[in-house]
């Protein structure tokens, strides 16, 4: 079933974007009236970060994140399928893009946005440069694969898994792999330190203080915003004030400026994600 349903959708990337992004749509409001313990996530995040909308206006929003979600999932029908033609011609990369040949070992913040996918395959399509990333294996083997190949298929790329421990990615790192990193999860606490995220501690990852860091990396935001013609990823200036010796602070100040990202486009955010799922001792369970 799993190889039938890749085929399918396989074959749905030869359907004209605008016809795709229409059948996202309903998929994506079919599965907000139908999954309700997801859409529990989604609203229960949303209620967390932006108090002051009304209940309709978050119930619009959620129902639009859905949307998002369902349309980036099936746009990686032509993203790993088409043409390098059909890829550029929908997506744009802008922003400070030459900066990323300089010769000094970077982290790329690429938060989780619906379009990081994109984001990734921009960048290793257009540039002759050496890119790593980290990967959690997905539980179905078929999509795993899939998934793998769609992450390999440009350029000089190395997927890392968590597995894998720190030396090896840092020693890309220092080599001038460039790191595409997505910090901002909650991997238990564990992992994480609590920090500020809309004025809520949120178990956070502290790995781009710690890379950039071990690395001696700058940091440049990469974000991937989803448009009516395909996607727009754009590569920002590198953060000149990170690292710093405080990796508490850092990664309270990665969430802040996350936040300012998000304000742009707050239904593309994966709220899906249990972001608040650990909390603090004695902290009441929000979802």
């Amino acid at each position: 079933m799993s190889q039938l349903g890749l085929w399918l959708l396989r074959t749905l990337g030869y359907l004209p974007l605008s016809w795709l992004r229409k059948l996202g749509a309903w998929l994506g409001v079919l599965l907000f009236a139908l999954v309700a313990e997801r859409r529990h996530v989604v609203l229960t995040n949303l209620r967390i970060c932006f108090p002051d909308l009304t209940d309709l206006a978050r119930a619009d929003m959620a129902r639009q994140s859905f949307v998002y979600f369902a349309q980036a999932w099936l746009d990686r029908s032509w993203l790993w399928h088409r043409s390098t033609a059909c890829i550029r011609s929908r997506v744009q990369l802008v922003g400070d893009v030459a900066g990323l040949s300089d010769p000094h070992p970077t982290v790329l913040f690429a938060p989780h946005f619906v379009g990081l996918d994109v984001g990734w395959t921009a960048l290793t399509l257009n540039l002759p440069l050496h890119f790593t990333t980290i990967f959690t294996p997905q539980s179905n083997a078929a999509v795993d694969a899939w998934v793998a190949r769609g992450r390999q298929r440009f350029g000089d790329v190395r997927l890392f898994s968590r597995e894998d421990g720190v030396k090896p990615i840092v020693s890309a790192l220092r080599q001038h792999a460039l790191l595409y990193l997505l910090p901002d999860m909650n991997f238990g606490a564990d992992e994480s330190i609590f920090v500020p995220f809309y004025g809520e501690p949120a178990a956070t990852v502290p790995s781009l203080s710690r890379f950039a860091k071990l690395g001696r990396a700058r940091v440049v935001p990469v974000i991937t915003r989803m448009t009516s013609s395909g996607y727009e990823v754009l590569v920002h200036s590198a953060w000149s004030d990170f690292p710093t010796d405080d990796v508490a602070a850092d990664t309270a100040t990665m969430n802040l400026r996350l936040q300012g990202f998000i304000e742009r486009m707050p239904a593309q955010y994966f709220w899906v994600h249990k972001r608040f799922k650990t909390r603090p001792p004695g902290a009441a369970e929000l979802y």
